[in-house]
């Protein structure tokens, strides 16, 4: 491991119990800066009432921490929308968003869009699917943004069970993500959880960024920002246990070749084949094969956006 990443171990990865509850209110009382929640759902209708409920409740009734909760709903088929707007989020549509550019399928796509429907100075996002939510991964990954002015970004690290298993969730990380960042970004070696969905920015930063549009942008995020602003700039906090929805291992094999496409893209911009992913699958005649694209395309810093500049102006 680098000198760089075992400082950066020591003094910028800590635990959410690092920052009570009242010091984190009071630093957002001096510093003034509002706190946006955004959750990018679809077809979550199961867990992302809860989620939503419990945030409202503990960090915008209970205290004031969070300004306003938005589920960006990329085109559910269920009642994801009713549900998170009856537990008190504001809901906006993926296609409300920014009507000009038509949207495409993916997380990132998601996440590029709500810069535009959100307007706190620090963006916390929290993936829809979590099970046993507590908001302690709200505080956790807003606390450092507002206590410490050196970080600009903070990702939440966790356990990952997968079934009875203690920390076997999470294979993508450890099987593509992991060994691409130790490989060519060895300054984010020390993220555990590089791929996690729930990490809060600034604005500021964000807006500087571009999105891949799908299941590249956390890892897209992460390295976009090292060179940005920098590793001190980056941190982590430890908030305990997820537990979410597992998907099955060819799903699992698509998100793990958007995120080699996206690690490619930033390797060597230039020429490179539009790939695609020929998996198979058994059907009435042996084994079928299907084949799906894993371009990612990738959405323009926000900051670049016409629409969000008049914003900012008016």
């Amino acid at each position: 491991m680098l000198k760089d990443v075992e400082r950066w171990l020591s003094t910028r990865s800590w635990s959410v119990t690092d920052r009570p509850l009242h010091k984190i209110l009071a630093a957002k009382h001096r510093t003034g800066q509002s706190v946006s929640v955004v959750l990018p759902a679809l077809n979550e209708e199961e867990t992302v009432g809860e989620i939503v409920a419990i945030i409202r409740h503990d960090l915008m009734q209970q205290v004031p921490l969070v300004d306003e909760i938005v589920v960006v709903d990329s085109g559910s088929t269920d009642r994801t929308s009713e549900v998170a707007a009856a537990a008190g989020a504001r809901v906006v549509h993926r296609d409300d968003i920014l009507p000009r550019i038509p949207a495409v399928p993916g997380k990132g796509e998601v996440l590029w869009r709500s810069l535009l429907v959100t307007s706190g100075d620090i963006v916390c996002f929290i993936d829809a699917d979590l099970k046993e939510f507590s908001s302690d991964f709200v505080t956790g990954i807003v606390g450092p943004l507002l206590t410490e002015p050196g970080v600009d970004l903070v990702k939440a690290m966790y356990d990952r069970p997968l079934g009875g298993a203690a920390g076997q969730g999470g294979r993508v990380t450890e099987l593509m993500a992991r060994p691409l960042l130790n490989m060519h970004w060895p300054q984010l070696a020390g993220f555990v959880q590089p791929l996690g969905g729930e990490y809060a920015a600034r604005r500021s930063l964000l807006e500087q960024l571009p999105f891949p549009v799908g299941y590249g942008v956390e890892l897209g995020m992460l390295v976009d920002a090292l060179h940005l602003v920098g590793l001190d700039a980056l941190a982590q906090v430890d908030v305990g246990v997820r537990k979410h929805r597992h998907q099955d291992g060819q799903a699992l094999g698509r998100m793990a070749a958007q995120i080699y496409r996206t690690a490619q893209l930033r390797l060597a911009r230039g020429h490179l084949i539009r790939p695609s992913l020929t998996q198979f699958e058994r059907g009435p005649d042996g084994f079928e094969p299907r084949t799906y694209s894993v371009d990612t395309e990738e959405r323009p810093p926000m900051a670049d956006i016409t629409e969000y500049q008049s914003r900012k102006v008016a």
